[in-house]
């Protein structure tokens, strides 16, 4: 066997491996997942295998869990405040790094980048410590201004790496028409940026939604969101409906976003196929 051709089954090797190595990586990752959706449907009270049969029953328990409910009512309405107010903040705050010169506007950069760089666990240990501090009791405000604050960064390095992609010359055409900056930004600027819209809303929608670490330390008493109902349910026993829970939360944390992006580029397509197509000379 040549030089050349023993690299070539080396390099081939090298790559059958690190596949190898990435599949069982997926498989350690995903296979609990997997287990907890296929469990949520056992129809034993003993959440494990072999399974004794096809069951919803867990499904209907759930349905019946005031205590359920009420979590996921107070995460469904934190997540959506949360990302209302991150969208339209993550936007003008993108906006104006990117389009403006300011003083300070390096120091405002890693300030909103700051929350994304800081563990969640020490950033809500903190700011647990600082409410001490000040003697503020702990609010539904309090809980919401902090999934705000998480999931800011996020929102703004989309909308950034959006703006990046957006010409000048678009929005100057229009000031130089007699157009006013908010109408030049309302009118260019934020059509253009709906992809980026969309994709930070729903991603900080889905931070809010399945945040744990912070909510615990930021949550009035009393006050159950999902992740932390679901410590509370592991607390007290095991049982197949803590399955379903966890099956309905999968589904809302992936499933929200991948129906976003679908019509997202569903709207794209159709708006696309509406514009007029340039007649070839």
């Amino acid at each position: 066997m040549t030089k050349a051709a023993r690299r070539k089954e080396e390099g081939r090797w090298a790559w059958r491996l690190t596949g190898f190595v990435t599949l069982c990586v997926y498989i350690f990752m995903f296979a609990p997942i997997v287990a907890t959706v296929i469990l949520s449907f056992n129809a034993s009270m003993f959440g494990g295998f072999p399974m004794t049969g096809f069951s919803l029953q867990w499904y209907a328990k759930l349905m019946n869990n005031d205590a359920v409910l009420t979590a996921f009512r107070t995460s469904l309405w934190i997540a959506l405040v949360t990302a209302a107010v991150t969208t339209a903040i993550g936007v003008v705050t993108a906006f104006a790094l990117v389009r403006f010169e300011f003083r300070g506007k390096q120091a405002l950069s890693t300030l909103v980048i700051l929350p994304a760089l800081v563990p969640e666990t020490i950033l809500g240990v903190g700011l647990l410590v600082l409410i001490k501090a000040v003697d503020q009791p702990r609010t539904m405000l309090l809980l919401v201004l902090g999934h705000i604050l998480l999931a800011v960064p996020y929102v703004v390095l989309i909308a950034q790496a959006r703006m990046m992609g957006i010409r000048r010359v678009y929005e100057e055409a229009a000031l130089s028409l007699g157009a006013s900056r908010f109408s030049s930004f309302r009118e260019i600027t934020l059509p253009l940026l709906i992809p980026a819209v969309v994709g930070g809303a729903l991603l900080a929608f889905t931070i809010s939604f399945d945040n744990t670490s912070a909510s615990l330390f930021w949550r009035p008493a009393g006050v159950e969101t999902m992740p932390t109902q679901i410590l509370s349910m592991l607390k007290i026993s095991i049982s197949p409906e803590i399955n379903a829970l966890g099956t309905v939360m999968i589904l809302v944390t992936v499933g929200i976003p991948l129906i976003g992006g679908l019509i997202l580029q569903s709207l794209t397509r159709l708006k696309r196929r509406g514009e007029p197509k340039e007649e070839v000379r």
